[in-house]
């Protein structure tokens, strides 16, 4: 058998076969004394056909098992010749059949990056304190305070810092009302009726708050802010804002006492001292998780930084789709209406890009380590793995693992899984130093 593979860029290689007459002729006896042996043909017993007449009734299906059989030995020669590592062999085209009986074709196949991995046990992280710290706790208590609190109509004063104003309010820039501005939807930023805003500097736009003190039911005032530089919708950066502001209410918050009367508002039957212990339970598996992250994001981050490769632009442009369908879904689920995701294409596909090779370098890479240390997933690994899968989606499992295999999934499963180890593996190996200068994300 004769192969040729001629690589190019972007993790792209061409295929070319020609498979010798003598090969074809021996796969076709083989294939066609099967049939012969099993094929039933009316007026005849099983097996006892002339092989003339099952080769003539048989002829199309013959001929497809013959070329998917010798397309398929071409393929895992071809891997084993050339030590290819390949994502998909794409399509054979140009099937050809050779005047002495022979066969030629040619495919292009999908490689998996080509790469030196850098050094990647002992990598350095900074990670703060496993240690809750007390302002957490605090913070989730007042939260709960402020979650549970009741609201008192002001009559008798203006509006002060800290308390909340019910307002009806919208914008402009430059005169004009801000979708004319931006010439497309603008969301909150067009006005609300009714809307609540706490009068704090953390509160709506930076300056807001402030502008609005003073202010009594019944007063109008226009308000005007400058829009940050690091705002989201970049052509409002660095803009004067100008919000046609009315109060129509003022509330002021009354938090309840951190006793065991409002423990029982939260948890019949449960102290006011057993509370806050759950709570810092779950901030203590909370930080955990986050501390876990953002060491494997500092890993990930070195991993990335000291490898460069060309990525499959076909993988690349699929994973752009996918995430651009992922943010899409997470604006709808966040009220995002069909217009503004449409004027936010752009946008959305230049993030969908950057995450999408990001993400793809990151798999190839852990992928990688993941061979190099023989992190390999048993048949038995896999099978829990699935079986508690389908048990959380009360799922019967022997059924779940059925339709995996059916759809061609166990692979990716598997790829999956050796990830997962390949991430333990580089957490684990880790040189971590507890600072308490490092941040955690929110």
């Amino acid at each position: 058998m004769n192969i040729v593979v001629e690589k190019q860029p972007k993790c792209v290689a061409t295929l070319s076969v020609e498979i010798p007459a003598e090969t074809v002729r021996g796969e076709r006896e083989t294939i066609v004394s099967e049939y012969a042996r099993k094929a039933r043909v009316p007026g005849f017993r099983p097996g006892k056909a002339p092989r003339t007449v099952v080769e003539k009734r048989f002829s199309k299906q013959i001929s497809e098992e013959l070329n998917e059989k010798l397309i398929n030995e071409a393929f895992d020669e071809a891997l084993r010749k050339e030590e290819l590592r390949v994502l998909d062999f794409g399509a054979p085209r140009d099937v050809t059949e050779l005047p002495d009986g022979g066969m030629r074709f040619i495919s292009t196949l999908m490689l998996a990056p080509d790469f030196q991995l850098p050094e990647y046990k002992g990598i350095a992280v900074t990670v703060p304190p496993l240690e809750v710290p007390e302002e957490d706790l605090q913070s989730q208590l007042e939260n709960l305070r402020e979650r549970f609190a009741d609201f008192n109509d002001i009559e008798d004063r203006a509006s002060e810092m800290g308390d909340f104003a019910v307002i009806d309010y919208h914008g402009t820039v430059d005169g004009k009302p801000v979708e004319e501005f931006l010439g497309k939807p603008a969301g909150y930023l067009a006005g609300r009726e009714g809307f609540w805003v706490k009068l704090s500097d953390e509160a709506f736009l930076p300056g807001f708050a402030s502008q609005a003190v003073g202010m009594k039911p019944g007063d109008s005032k226009d308000i005007t802010v400058t829009i940050p530089d690091d705002f989201p919708v970049e052509d409002l950066r660095g803009k004067d804002m100008t919000f046609a502001t009315t109060v129509k209410e003022l509330k002021q918050s009354v938090l309840p006492d951190l006793n065991d009367e409002f423990a029982a508002r939260l948890a019949p039957g449960k102290s006011m001292e057993e509370i806050t212990s759950i709570i810092r339970e779950n901030l203590a598996g909370e930080r955990k998780r986050k501390i876990d992250d953002l060491k494997l994001n500092q890993i990930l981050s070195h991993l990335n930084d000291q490898t460069d490769f060309e990525l499959p632009e076909e993988l690349v442009t699929y994973e752009t789709q996918s995430q651009a369908d992922a943010l899409v879904r997470r604006g709808v689920e966040a009220g995002m209406s069909e217009q503004e995701i449409e004027s936010q294409q752009d946008e959305i596909f230049a993030s969908a890009g950057q995450q999408a090779v990001g993400n793809l370098r990151t798999n190839f890479i852990l992928q990688e380590i993941a061979r190099n240390e023989g992190l390999k997933v048993s048949d038995g690994e896999l099978v829990n793995h699935l079986a508690a899968v389908a048990q959380s989606r009360k799922q019967a499992p022997k059924k779940f693992i059925k339709e995996m295999s059916r759809a061609g999934r166990l692979p990716s499963v598997r790829n999956s899984i050796a990830i997962g180890k390949a991430i333990d593996f580089l957490v684990e190996n880790a040189m971590v130093t507890e600072s308490a200068e490092a941040k955690l994300d929110d």
